[in-house]
């Protein structure tokens, strides 16, 4: 069976994924930037919902080299995650040259125990994935989140392949990264991957002039669209388009 995953950062984002059939979300805060930690009252929302939700222990934007103070705000957040209910988290960390750090992503393992684990998209920075993905393999995580290493999942659809043929079943592979209805089926056909990612957001009308000049939000605004996530749950089903 296939999975759709959906990444979303409100309250109103949690309750369009339901509605629209999502399978699993992601949760985390400001989209705009990839994503960073989610709050503790919105984690505290998610666990209410019937279906599993991931939170993405990420403390800032920008890189994923951390400090040992950053080390010490993510295990607080995998504990919180782990205290509220929700199914699991996902992390990731590297080292100065882009490979994974191990030794921080074991101890950030440790306190997840019991948890589902996911490797976020740093992955998609480590200089040799085939070797990335047996580490993780060790350090026990359920999936990888990944692009196949570009820009969008579909144009790193090569390397998917290779990371869902290596993986021979010890962990999943989630595709993520412009993934579309216009573009999931063929995917999911040429890579083999059965769980996609994807944060179904469609656009809403420009905020207030004033509060843009007060910085409190973006020239514009994307928003969870239960109508798209409908859409894509459909096509990852394995049903075609609608006419």
């Amino acid at each position: 069976m296939n999975i759709l995953e959906v990444c979303v950062d409100d309250a109103a984002g949690l309750d369009a994924a339901v509605q629209g059939g999502a399978d699993r979300i992601e949760l985390c805060s400001n989209l705009d930037i990839g994503g960073v930690t989610p709050s503790a009252g919105l984690m505290a929302e998610a666990a209410q919902l019937a279906i599993p939700v991931i939170a993405l222990i990420r403390p800032r934007g920008g890189g994923f080299s951390y400090s040992a103070a950053e080390e010490r705000v993510m295990l607080r957040d995998i504990e919180q995650a782990a205290r509220l209910g929700l199914a699991g988290v996902a992390i990731g960390a590297l080292t100065a040259d882009r490979l994974l750090d191990l030794p921080m992503l074991r101890r950030l393992a440790s306190q997840a125990q019991g948890l589902q684990l996911t490797l976020h998209r740093a992955f998609d920075l480590v200089p040799d994935p085939a070797t990335a993905l047996e580490e993780a393999v060790s350090l026990g995580f359920h999936r990888i989140l990944t692009s196949g290493g570009a820009l969008k999942a579909p144009d790193g659809a090569a390397r998917l392949a290779s990371l869902v043929k290596q993986s021979q079943g010890r962990v999943r592979i989630l595709a993520g990264s412009g993934i579309t209805a216009e573009n999931v089926q063929r995917l999911l056909s040429s890579t083999g991957v059965h769980e996609v990612h994807a944060s179904c957001r469609a656009a809403v009308a420009e905020p207030a002039p004033e509060l843009v000049a007060f910085g409190f939000a973006g020239p514009s605004g994307r928003v969870t669209s239960a109508a798209v996530v409908r859409e894509l749950k459909r096509l990852v089903s394995g049903h075609p388009p609608a006419l």
